[in-house]
């Protein structure tokens, strides 16, 4: 179980630098030019939500791991947020990033299409928004991971 959770961190701490890179790569039309040769600039605050996402589940699935439980599919995610949701009704995790896991879970179920029958009724992120108006979503959901993962990094080590 030691090493399944270790794993899980890295995993989280490398989705967490890739939403990182991810954003600023959206914001710097130089890089784009110079690097990637992207004429036109472009923005992937979509992926930056996504990968923010990412680091909340593996900081969560580490942090079940290091319990000893393992969520595997069918449903892996939605397994992990309910066992995540348990050590908060327990009092061992603090409400602050239940609320955290649940919000960005939201929004990248929006923005994926994980529930697309769903998607209809949650109007504040959809496909049919332009990429920059996902700007400060994109920067609130790092925010939102460093802060998750920060703290499962600290429970779990």
């Amino acid at each position: 179980m030691v090493l399944d959770y270790k794993l899980y961190l890295e995993r989280a701490h490398n989705e967490l630098k890739l939403s990182r890179i991810i954003f600023k790569l959206s914001n710097e039309n130089k890089i784009q030019l110079d690097i990637f040769k992207i004429s036109k600039p472009e923005t992937y605050y979509s992926s930056v939500i996504s990968h923010s996402y990412f680091c909340i589940f593996y900081s969560a699935k580490a942090y079940l791991a290091k319990k000893g439980i393992i969520t595997k599919a069918p449903e892996e995610h939605k397994k992990t947020f309910e066992e995540f949701k348990k050590f908060v009704d327990k009092g061992e995790i603090d409400v602050e990033l239940l609320k955290i896991y649940q919000k960005i879970l939201i929004r990248a179920d929006t923005l994926l299409g994980i529930f697309s029958e769903e998607k209809s009724k949650r109007g504040r992120f959809t496909y049919k928004k332009l990429a920059q108006a996902n700007y400060e979503p994109a920067k609130e959901s790092i925010e939102r991971a460093k802060t998750f993962f920060k703290h499962i990094y600290n429970l779990a080590s």
